[in-house]
């Protein structure tokens, strides 16, 4: 999720360097005010009228509804439906930080901007307050009717304090005085102790007290914050209860044994709230000397940006919550009132407290091709044939492996890399050491700005550096989100080139989560493509002409506008036209305009997107041939493929790291590059999977709301994550 900043302040390329592109771009949007309808004499349908557009911050949102759902669903396992809900926490948390934070900073200081649907900041923050409360109020619910009392009768319990027999609380106690009482600072509020300054997102205690201190002191109010080295649930232990697993809140502890705290002082009441806060980090670029110092001066205040949301025991007196508001300067709109505790995320550590692996999903061993698996090395299977992975159902690791083969092979001389989200410790990381320690040429482009991982991505920096990696950050103002891996091998007397292309990051751990493809080839215009791309991020000069990749900010955006723009003229020739495209946001309003064209011209147009989508699907005269679907299911849809059908040619076929969203499209550095033959014929086959699922696709109306698939009276359930679980998995 990036803030719409990060376009604002992208800089502006110098004419010459975008020349190229521009000429692209040139005739496409000279047809723009050109009706495409039949007959000629009906007047013209304006695309960029505002209705045509569904706001981007609201679809957002509906995303994260989508995925509170999946904790209703009876078919998942009910630990897994516990993770939705929670994710559903996290997700909102990271929208309030970042989506709400911009409209707020945008009405605070004059700087409203609207997008293409029109919608004010000031309305936008009403809808969002609307839907929210609507859905927090939901969340709660299910976890106390819902998804407590089944775990219960499993025999996962939360032990409320009410219900802790006399051994229990005793126990919970000793726990209490040893390892909370030595870390946690209780704050009386006076004139010398001013409201503290609360970290974003951290668990706190407002406590109303009765009586005088030791100083004569009394104030009646105090804050506790709750030590975040400290889990936030404990284990009981299991000779203390009667079977199953016995789980206490850490708030529990606090709210039971507050007056510890404040020896001699009565508590008359306990909430527990947290505050949410601006956690974007913004950027003037042409100040900027030295962006991983500016990064690493920047973060630090991200734990105390502007307060943006309260979440606040729904017991809570309103003077109280008033006087937080007053602290935190929020609006009443600001405030939700929640049945439970206020950081359900932490809730999260009930995987590690919980072994049942009955009620979680059945694990899987993805699939390897038998050509990875047969050769002695990677290297061999890919000179013999180039291999197209489908993560999670397909193993990560011969990607790994390629690597791992190249730091330790004499005959590699040189590994350049992209890394935007991956670990410190990971295995690509540790394979990139050891190349560099073993005398390879390691070039490592390492976004430092994608966001929540700076700091991970500092420290990885620093890492290679100190393996001898030449580390570069790419370019100041256009994200590195481009997946690509280049390996120079010496076979003989030439240098061959083996590259690695992907839809995702390179973290093994999201490759067991997210649906993202590997292409592995051995195609040298391929490499010498991606040989330029790195040129043109570690080096300075002109657009470069590529043979086989389209990238951007320079040619992936006018390919596809292109490509659009051919099937909408094959349609009104009567050839066949077909577009399918997967990714995970559309909002880019030129490529919708194209689309609206391409539908009133006949285009069928079947969209897969998972979360944002701009486009209004379904409108008569416009978009009557677009069809929208999402898939919300076990593993996060993360793929990017672009399908068109070229008529009486073979279809077109692009895999690539960007979305269909302004800051993929023209303000990041992406690749798309295109399959042929049996890949394309693949592709083809599995979003043909995503587009019969009646199971966990939700449909789009033009409305803006989704409804869920449900299979036809005559028809069987049908997932496509499942199927291609059955296809690739054991």
């Amino acid at each position: 999720m990036e803030a719409t900043a990060d376009a604002a302040a992208a800089p502006v390329l110098d004419q010459a360097e975008i020349e190229a592109a521009e000429a692209a771009l040139a005739l496409l949007e000279s047809r723009e005010s050109l009706a495409i309808t039949e007959p000629v004499e009906q007047t013209p349908l304006d695309l960029k009228a505002p209705e045509l557009y569904i706001n981007q911050e609201l679809s957002h949102l509906q995303f994260n509804v989508r995925v509170l759902e999946q904790s209703l669903d009876p078919s998942y396992p009910l630990l897994e439906r516990l993770m939705f809900l929670l994710i559903f926490s996290s997700n909102l948390d990271e929208f309030f930080e970042i989506r709400v934070a911009e409209q707020l900073r945008q009405l605070k200081y004059g700087r409203e901007a609207v997008g293409p649907d029109a919608m004010h900041p000031q309305k936008m923050l009403e809808r969002i307050s609307e839907i929210c409360e609507i859905n927090v109020t939901r969340q709660y619910k299910i976890l106390n009717e819902t998804i407590f009392p089944e775990m219960a009768q499993q025999g996962i319990r939360f032990v409320r304090r009410g219900d802790w027999n006399k051994a229990q609380r005793a126990w919970v106690k000793e726990w209490f005085e040893q390892n909370v009482v030595p870390v946690i600072s209780p704050i009386g509020l006076d004139p010398s102790h001013p409201f503290p300054r609360l970290v974003n997102k951290s668990l706190n205690f407002i406590v109303q007290l009765d009586g005088k201190d030791a100083f004569g002191r009394e104030t009646g109010l105090a804050i506790i914050p709750a030590p975040r080295s400290l889990p936030r649930l404990v284990r009981l232990p299991d000779e203390l209860c009667e079977g199953g697993d016995n789980l206490i809140f850490l708030s529990s502890m606090i709210h039971e044994f507050a007056e510890d705290l404040f020896p001699g002082m009565k508590i008359e009441g306990c909430y527990q709230f947290r505050i949410t806060r601006n956690a974007d980090l913004t950027f003037d670029f042409e100040e900027i000397e030295d962006l991983a110092r500016t990064l690493k001066g920047e973060l630090h205040s991200r734990k105390y940006g502007d307060a943006v949301r309260l979440e606040i025991d729904n017991r809570t007196p309103e003077q109280y919550i008033h006087f937080l508001q007053q602290e935190f300067t929020i609006s009443d709109s600001q405030v939700y009132r929640v049945d439970g505790p206020v950081n359900l995320t932490r809730l999260m550590a009930v995987r590690d407290l919980v072994e049942r692996a009955d009620l979680r999903w059945k694990p899987f061993s993805p699939g390897i091709p038998n050509k990875l698996k047969d050769e002695k090395t990677v290297f061999e299977s890919l000179s013999a044939s180039e291999q197209l992975l489908l993560h999670p159902w397909q193993s990560f690791s011969p990607v790994v492996d390629l690597l791992r083969q190249a730091a330790k092979d004499p005959k590699v001389l040189a590994i350049k890399q992209t890394l935007y989200r991956t670990g410190v410790k990971s295995d690509i990381v540790n394979a990139l050491v050891e190349a560099a320690r073993n005398g390879k040429e390691v070039t490592v482009v390492i976004e430092l700005r994608a966001r929540f991982d700076e700091e991970s991505n500092l420290n990885l920096a620093s890492r290679l550096q100190e393996a001898g990696c030449l580390v570069v950050y790419g370019v100041v103002g256009y994200k590195c989100h481009a997946k690509l891996m280049l390996i120079v091998r010496q076979e003989g007397t030439r240098l061959v080139r083996y590259c690695h292309l992907g839809t995702g990051n390179y973290h093994s751990g999201t490759a067991r989560l997210y649906t993202d493809y590997s292409f592995m080839t051995a195609d040298q215009e391929m490499g010498e493509d991606v040989h330029k791309v790195f040129q043109q991020l570690t080096g300075m000069g002109k657009i470069q002409r590529l043979k086989k990749l389209y990238n951007a900010p320079f040619t992936l955006h006018a390919k596809m506008l292109e490509m659009i723009q051919r099937e909408a003229k094959n349609a009104r020739a009567g050839k066949p036209a077909r577009i399918i495209v997967k990714v995970n946001g559309l909002t880019e309003p030129r490529l919708i305009r194209s689309l609206y064209e391409a539908s009133q011209a006949g285009v069928q147009v079947d969209l897969i997107i998972r979360g944002t989508c701009r486009l209004r699907p379904g409108i008569e005269g416009i978009s009557d041939n677009i069809r929208v679907v999402s898939i919300v299911g076990r593993f996060l849809e993360h793929t990017r493929v672009y399908y068109f059908e070229n008529a009486d040619h073979k279809p077109d076929v692009f895999c690539a790291s960007a979305d269909w969203m302004e800051r993929n499209m023209l303000h990041r550095v992406e690749t798309g590059f295109q399959l042929s033959g049996k890949h394309a014929e693949r592709i083809k086959r599995e979003l043909d999977y995503y587009l019969r699922d009646n199971t966990h696709s939700w449909v789009l109306a033009s409305d803006g709301s989704y409804t869920l698939s449900q299979p036809a009276e005559d028809e069987e359930p049908f997932s496509a994550q499942q199927q291609l679980l059955n296809d690739y998995a054991s």
